[in-house]
């Protein structure tokens, strides 16, 4: 497994996830906005939210500018970093390392696999096999 993905950053929780996705989709928030998004999903407590990205804060998974009464909150970490990371945790512990059998099974459980993706998905082949 790449030891230097899984190190250099903080495994984010189920619930911080959601959080990165807001401010990721969102850009900076404040507490109470990123509280009044996660109401819509799941209904939680403003100081739930205050928590949360308080430890997220600690962890490093979120940056905090407190120039202003209410703290702005912004992701520290990248969607795409992200991703990667929890994908190549799915890609040792579930397939043994194998990105064929991964996207295999990705495609054939994934029955909304539109034309224009497929064709992504072929010019990245094509990329990658001129490489």
């Amino acid at each position: 497994m790449n030891s230097k993905t899984s190190s250099s950053m903080p495994r984010p929780t189920a619930t911080e996830l959601n959080i990165l996705r807001i401010l990721w989709r969102s850009g900076p928030c404040t507490v109470r906005q990123v509280h009044e998004a996660l109401n819509r999903e799941e209904p939680s407590g403003y100081t739930t939210a205050l928590k949360m990205l308080q430890v997220m804060h600690q962890k490093g998974l979120v940056k905090r500018d407190d120039s202003q009464r209410a703290h702005v909150y912004f992701a520290a970490v990248s969607k795409a970093n992200t991703q990667k990371q929890f994908l190549n945790e799915l890609l040792y512990k579930l397939f043994d390392g194998s990105t064929s059998q991964l996207v295999l099974q990705a495609l054939g459980n994934s029955p909304e696999a539109n034309a224009d993706e497929l064709n992504r998905i072929r010019e990245l082949i094509k990329e990658l096999d001129s490489e």
